[in-house]
């Protein structure tokens, strides 16, 4: 049976119009979640919520931009009055170069979108969590097994997912007095539009080409949900989820 919407757990999920953030959507609203779609692509996002839902609701936001993610955050405080999940999923690349030819601009694109949109919406998430009743909620971010080992030429992400690490870090050492979790989701190769050029050949740590193996994205969205069920005294700090015999382990 279908809970009433008033009691509803609610997810807020940021890039959820395609890939992984599409997939985890779904799967939320099918666990009864009143899910906010957060994007730039309002008719994807739409399209998306009118799939998953009437639990669903879209919002365009743009996370690089404080006063979008304020509106966002003001609207679901509106509509629902709590936030009990935060994916902060929203991400970018920038092209495949050496490090001397990233351009500023390229870096602070990826920068803001990554590291500083996933600030504003922690830090927006943070303050709700802590004013509502019952307090607190958890905040799972996306981080990329980019995190932990990089590949060639993509500086910029590499260095906006290790900031991620830090960032989960500091959320869930602040976030321990006020019942609010913060764990981190590190996925290598889940199979979606982005990953779909890996089949031809990724770029390895010798310069080599080869083909890359991916794993059905629902997979992802399992271990978000497994990670969102947990009570708020348990929390997943890390998980990497990752096709098995993708070239990660000893990479370099």
């Amino acid at each position: 049976m279908t809970r009433p919407a008033a009691t509803r757990k609610v997810a807020l999920v940021t890039g959820a119009g395609s890939g992984i953030g599409r997939a985890v959507t779904l799967a939320l609203a099918r666990h009864d979640y009143a899910v906010v779609l957060a994007g730039r692509r309002l008719p994807a996002l739409e399209a998306l919520a009118r799939e998953a839902g009437a639990s669903c609701l879209a919002i365009a936001t743009d996370v690089t931009q404080e006063a979008s993610v304020s509106a966002l955050f003001t609207r679901i405080g509106q509509v629902f009055g709590r936030l009990d999940l935060l994916f902060n999923n929203a991400g970018i690349s920038s092209p495949s170069v050496p490090l001397e030819d990233v351009t500023l601009e390229q870096w602070q694109s990826v920068i803001a979108t990554n590291l500083t949109g996933a600030f504003l919406c922690t830090r927006a998430a943070f303050r709700l969590m802590k004013s509502q009743q019952p307090r607190g909620g958890r905040i799972i971010n996306n981080g990329s097994i980019s995190a932990v080992t990089p590949r060639p030429r993509m500086l910029a992400y590499t260095a906006s997912k290790h900031a991620i690490t830090g960032l989960t870090k500091s959320t869930s050492l602040e976030g321990r007095h006020h019942d609010i979790a913060c764990g981190q989701i590190d996925i290598g190769n889940a199979a979606t539009e982005l990953t779909a050029p890996l089949a031809q050949g990724a770029l390895q740590g010798d310069l080599s080409v080869i083909p890359e193996p991916t794993f059905d994205v629902r997979y992802v969205a399992e271990a978000v949900l497994y990670m969102a069920s947990l009570p708020l005294n348990a929390n997943v700090l890390s998980m990497t989820v990752m096709a098995t015999e993708m070239p990660f382990v000893g990479r370099g």
